[in-house]
């Protein structure tokens, strides 16, 4: 009788060896194996990112068992930690349990992704309105939906990275124009006049990093005169732009001139999952055409009762919205005195632009030390030459939290040589 050990399948032990598990120039890992950029970041105490946050508390986090004020964050309005929204949550929770576990075509959809859907249309003034898993998703389904092979899109060249990949998954083509440049949009669109298929020019409506708000008249002026749609991604907007939190188009009082909103629910929301607003056949083409919409697990029931119960606080309580402003206002005027560049930013996201990569990353380090979480923002998230330290304030932080932060940024300003006398 034949062994039957003889027939068994060994498999050679894991190795470290770097030069053993990459097959030569052609392995398709090999640039795996050779990114070191983290691991040296690590070992010179010098990485910003993955920082485990163990609690919250308003302004406030825990990390390491050290509490740290938090700037750079997105939760703009500080519902995250508001009671009502944990509490819809855990509501939620009972009578839908922890997933939807299929497709919104499917199995997956429930009364309370219509009612999100419907509350939304209405807070926005769009006929119609549809969610997703994350504000990500949004943006990859949209696009790839709406865009076709002979169309062409217009990016403003420091859109969010959701933008350029759900450019990526369509089949237009992508033309870019300077940052808030309407003009070169204009030469851009009038090169193309001759060209068959659609326009849709996109842009951030707050732009993440900078914290410059969309020069929107100008865009739609453009737009309408060369027969172009415009789409606005509103994720930084929504809830703290405009008289009553519906974002830059009212801002600007051009709610009826922007065809379709982008948005998200994991700033001002308080919870996480996208959204789109627009015209109902719009969306409804969206709905049945976009496949990471039409493939993609549907938003659980506790982020969309959290999203509800903030967008209700957005409508009846504007005093969040009142004290966030006022807080924009005392750490800009704060950074200003000491003397920081804040690139002109207009809303809640402050950037203080540091130059070289490197002395983004020491003044980071500086901050971390002195007990303020903030992060760096470095090339290829912005132009080359121009790293900043990213911070934000939120409708949360107090006053003794917010001149913490500016002793902080002046002692590390001082130390570094970029503040003197």
């Amino acid at each position: 009788m034949s062994d039957p050990r003889a027939h068994t399948t060994t498999r050679a032990a894991p190795t470290d060896d770097r030069s053993v598990a990459t097959r030569g120039p052609d392995d398709a890992f090999g640039k795996a194996f050779a990114f070191t950029r983290a691991d040296d970041l690590m070992a010179a105490g010098m990485f910003p990112y993955f920082k485990e946050i163990a609690s919250q508390d308003g302004g406030t986090v825990t990390v390491d068992g050290r509490e740290m004020v938090i700037s750079g964050s997105n939760d703009y309005l500080g519902l995250t930690q508001d009671p009502r929204l944990k509490e819809a949550a855990r509501a939620s929770l009972d009578d839908f349990g922890t997933s939807c576990t299929g497709s919104r075509f499917l199995t997956g959809t429930l009364s309370l992704h219509r009612t999100l859907e419907d509350r939304l249309a209405a807070f926005f003034r769009k006929e119609s309105a549809l969610t997703f898993s994350a504000g990500f998703l949004g943006a990859l389904a949209t696009l790839s939906a709406l865009v076709g092979r002979k169309d062409v899109l217009y990016f403003d060249r420091e859109n969010h990275a959701c933008l350029y990949d759900g450019a990526r998954l369509s089949f237009g083509t992508l033309r870019k124009y300077e940052h808030g440049d309407a003009e070169h949009l204009d030469r851009l669109l009038a090169r193309d006049a001759d060209r068959p298929g659609g326009r849709i020019v996109v842009t951030d409506g707050v732009f993440s990093m900078s914290g410059h708000i969309a020069p929107l008249p100008e865009l739609v002026e453009v737009a309408r005169r060369h027969g172009a749609r415009l789409i606005v991604d509103d994720a930084h907007g929504s809830g703290v732009l405009g008289a009553t939190g519906r974002g830059t188009a009212e801002h600007f009082g051009l709610e009826d001139e922007v065809d379709l909103i982008l948005g998200t629910f994991s700033k001002s929301f308080g919870s996480v999952g996208g959204f789109i607003a627009g015209d109902r056949k719009v969306v409804n083409y969206v709905k049945h055409r976009a496949r990471p919409f039409m493939f993609t697990a549907a938003l659980p029931a506790m982020q969309m009762a959290a999203a509800l119960e903030a967008l209700h606080i957005m409508e009846t309580e504007p005093e969040h919205r009142t004290h966030l402003w006022r807080n924009v206002r005392r750490l800009r005027d704060g950074l200003h005195a000491l003397g920081f560049d804040t690139l002109g930013s207009e809303t809640p996201i402050l950037p203080i632009l540091i130059g070289e990569d490197d002395a983004a990353m020491r003044f980071w380090r500086g901050l971390w030390d002195a007990g303020v979480f903030t992060t760096p923002a470095l090339p290829p998230g912005v132009p080359p030459g121009q790293a900043i330290i990213r911070t934000s304030v939120n409708a949360n932080h107090t006053d003794e939290q917010l001149e913490a932060l500016l002793a902080a940024f002046e002692r590390v300003g001082r130390a570094l040589g970029m503040i003197r006398g």
